[in-house]
């Protein structure tokens, strides 16, 4: 059965959790020998040359004329869609993007519409109202719709009458991979200590400041260490000389792709302390239980997050917004030796069993072989494939 697959949307370089996911699909459906290509917009000036990742594969950068919220507005997809359109059999169009989606509209694309919902959009209200119609065609036109856990699809308000259509792929990822000179490294930084790591950008959806907070019921037995930049930074410095707990928080600022593995590797707890439903999902999570780390999270209602880390199994889910459940849930796993050792088991146990990168890729071939055959009207049955 061979099938022609369009992975459209968001943004190249790879920075978020939404255009990783499309890059992955494309890299993982391509190396099966499925063709399968990716349409995008650049957020970076770019050679407009495809990227050619195999035989089977190809990235698509289009120049990015204006960003307006958040949104790059990308003319010539519209163009570039409309005269590769008759390519593909299958187009799976990630949302939220509302360029990929007036791209779609304006397309005149008649095949099947893989249709993946991300996440909802909460923040951009000014541009919900905008696209609210375009968004309503786009759900109505999919052939099928897709989230990354049954909770987001399922309470999400905009998909309350589709459900007959939801299925859903979990995100997967490759293991993370780390150097161990340098995890000795980071761990002689922190000598006796029990590392707790956290990585994002610092905005305020991720719930930095309660995580710092936490730090005022934890002993100097423990020491945070967060990645990344944003635009909180500065707060959050101000915040832990405020509380006085320079000594057990680190901000460490822009961690590379390279090292961030030994991040992982060298901590003994991850922690996702985010606060509000925009964490979807949280692929940092699935990339700690890559390394057996037990995984800290809130619970936010609405969102897959603690779907993702199964509490009691793979690490344990809080309340929101409060820094003593955060630092309890570190010393519980921390002092007790059993739950601790059970926790890195069942973390990596979960991954490898949910959040491969092969069960991603595998999930969305059947969901394409099932659109595949309603398209062409055939009656054979498509290959029965592990799933969550």
């Amino acid at each position: 059965m061979i099938m022609r697959i369009l992975q459209l949307g968001k943004f190249y370089p790879i920075r978020g959790g939404v255009e990783k996911v499309m890059y992955d699909l494309t890299l993982g459906l391509s190396e099966k020998e499925i063709y399968c290509d990716m349409l995008c917009a650049s957020t970076e000036d770019h050679v407009a040359e495809p990227i050619r990742l195999n035989n089977y594969g190809q990235v698509i950068v289009l120049n990015t004329k204006v960003k307006m919220a958040a949104t790059m507005i990308a003319p010539d997809m519209v163009s570039t869609l409309r005269r590769i359109k008759h390519r593909y059999d299958i187009i799976h169009i990630h949302h939220p993007d509302p360029m990929a989606t007036l791209a779609l509209f304006l397309s005149g694309y008649k095949g099947k519409v893989v249709l993946h919902w991300h996440s909802d959009i909460l923040k951009q209200k000014a541009l919900l109202k905008l696209y609210s119609p375009l968004q309503s065609w786009l759900i109505r036109r999919a052939d099928i719709i897709v989230g990354t856990t049954p909770v987001y699809v399922d309470d999400s308000p905009f998909l309350q009458y589709v459900k007959h259509k939801i299925d859903y792929i979990p995100i997967g990822t490759l293991p993370v991979q780390s150097a161990e000179e340098k995890v000795a490294q980071i761990r002689d930084k922190y000598p006796n200590k029990c590392l707790i790591f956290s990585l994002g950008r610092l905005v305020e959806y991720k719930g930095y400041e309660y995580l710092i907070r936490s730090a005022l019921f934890l002993d100097d037995n423990y020491h945070i260490v967060i990645g990344g930049k944003g635009p909180l930074e500065a707060e959050l410095k101000d915040l832990i000389v405020e509380l006085k707990v320079e000594d057990k928080v680190t901000l460490l600022g822009y961690v590379s792709d390279a090292e961030v593995g030994d991040y992982f590797q060298a901590a003994d707890i991850f922690c996702l302390s985010s606060i509000l439903k925009t964490e979807a999902f949280a692929i940092v999570q699935i990339e700690a239980m890559s390394c057996g780390k037990p995984v800290v999270c809130s619970f936010i209602p609405g969102s897959g997050v603690s779907w993702v880390n199964r509490h009691g199994f793979s690490g344990l889910v809080v309340d929101q917004k409060n820094p003593q459940s955060l630092a309890e849930a570190f010393h519980e796993i921390y002092t007790d030796k059993t739950l601790f050792e059970q926790l890195k088991w069942g973390s990596r146990n979960r991954y490898e069993n949910h959040f491969t990168r092969d069960k991603m890729v595998q999930k969305c071939m059947d969901i394409y072989a099932r659109t595949f055959v309603q398209q062409k009207g055939k009656t054979v049955q498509p290959q029965k494939i592990n799933s969550l």
